[in-house]
């Protein structure tokens, strides 16, 4: 009875750690999977510093970011220059009509 016993103990004992060992190897393969994910995150956000760095290249063989800058202050100096250029045009034309009026009259 004795052996009965014991035989029954051990494989209680075996079937415990046979489900301790596949609650561990789920465990793994849950942070397998999560690990799977993050790469490839990390790999989709690689593709895309590479795809800036190699339009950052582009742009560079085009124009340097000094040269860029110094476009972008001529297009905004331009821009100001219209505006003063339109406004002194629209006073100009109204003094003219302005002149023309009182030389009618008188």
């Amino acid at each position: 009875m004795s052996e009965e016993s014991s035989w029954g103990q051990y494989s209680r004992l075996v079937l415990q750690q046979l489900e301790t060992l596949s609650n561990g190897i789920e465990g793994l393969r849950t942070e397998l999977q999560d690990v799977k994910n993050q790469l490839t995150e990390l790999k989709a956000k690689e593709d895309r510093v590479q795809d800036l760095k190699d339009w950052k290249e582009k742009i560079d063989d085009v124009a340097s970011p000094t040269q860029l800058q110094v476009a972008l202050q001529e297009i905004e100096d331009l821009k100001t220059f219209k505006t003063k250029a339109v406004t002194i045009f629209a006073g100009v034309q109204f003094l003219m009509a302005a002149v023309l009026a009182y030389s009618k009259f008188f």
